[in-house]
């Protein structure tokens, strides 16, 4: 009768704070009121000039003033961001694909993917604006240059890090290629290519700003590069330092996107998501 009872009785609530869901958007918050509060406390009490470094108050402020201009950068930004995004991820993806097939041509090809990922974009970027003469598919190709090496690194990697016994047992039963890789390969790089996802996605958006400011396209079709720009021309700082909240609040929403898309692929199967430590 114990034993039932105990069985019966419903399971111990856990506080509302030490739930892991809202420690992992409380924490981080706090830690950023902090950071503002010590940032506003020393440019009010050692008197800083806004030219210098504008408090956070007069950083919204100016957000908030400048929005309508501010904003439309943050979309042509953020359009050149997906773009080289997704380019990237469906080429990092096939040549992964091609590497697998055969180890020679990993060996012969590899070295060339090192070489894109360590050669400064500022380099090449005029070079790739000259020979494409459409300017945002041209910076589309820059940044997509950034962002392409971790997802050839990871979904390779994961491609290649399968269950022996697994391996095997397919070619035991006679698989054939594509059985092996839509069976047994691709799901074993799922997290290998998620976490490549994670890390693209910022490099991506680091592409645009790059390959903006290279470009030094202005006007009303100018993303947040030049709008950086030009407040450093007028002086005008705190419209500076409100485009980079805007690219660093940008980066954060493509990880935190990542990081829902894995937990939605990976959620259901896979330790790294289902573990609460």
């Amino acid at each position: 009768m114990s034993a039932v009872a105990s069985r019966s009785r419903p399971a111990a609530r856990v506080p509302f704070l030490q739930q892991p869901r809202v420690q992992r958007v409380f924490y981080p918050v706090m830690v950023g009121v902090v950071l503002v509060a010590i940032w506003q406390g020393l440019v009010t009490g050692m008197e800083l000039p806004p030219y210098l470094v504008p408090s956070p108050y007069l950083m919204m402020e100016t957000l908030i003033k400048d929005w309508v201009p501010l904003g439309n950068a943050l979309l042509v930004t953020l359009k050149i961001t997906v773009l080289s995004f997704v380019l990237a991820t469906v080429a990092g993806v096939l040549i992964s694909f091609l590497f697998v097939q055969s180890k020679r041509i990993e060996t012969a090809l590899f070295p060339y993917a090192v070489l894109l990922q360590v050669t400064p974009i500022v380099a090449v970027a005029p070079l790739i604006i000259i020979w494409v003469k459409n300017p945002v598919a041209a910076m589309t190709v820059c940044a997509a240059l950034v962002a392409l090496f971790p997802i050839i690194a990871n979904t390779t990697l994961g491609l290649r890090s399968i269950d022996p016994d697994l391996q095997s047992y397919f070619k035991l039963n006679r698989a054939s290629r594509w059985q092996q890789l839509v069976r047994l390969r691709i799901p074993s790089a799922l997290p290998y290519f998620f976490g490549g996802l994670r890390i693209s996605s910022g490099l991506a958006l680091i592409g645009a700003v790059v390959a903006e400011f290279v470009a030094g396209t202005g006007g009303s079709g100018a993303g947040l590069a030049y709008q950086i720009l030009q407040a450093g021309f007028q002086l005008n700082i705190p419209r500076m330092f409100a485009a980079l909240l805007l690219i660093s609040l940008t980066g954060v929403g493509l990880f935190v996107l990542m990081a829902w898309l894995s937990k939605l692929a990976l959620g259901s199967w896979h330790a790294s998501e289902i573990s609460q430590d």
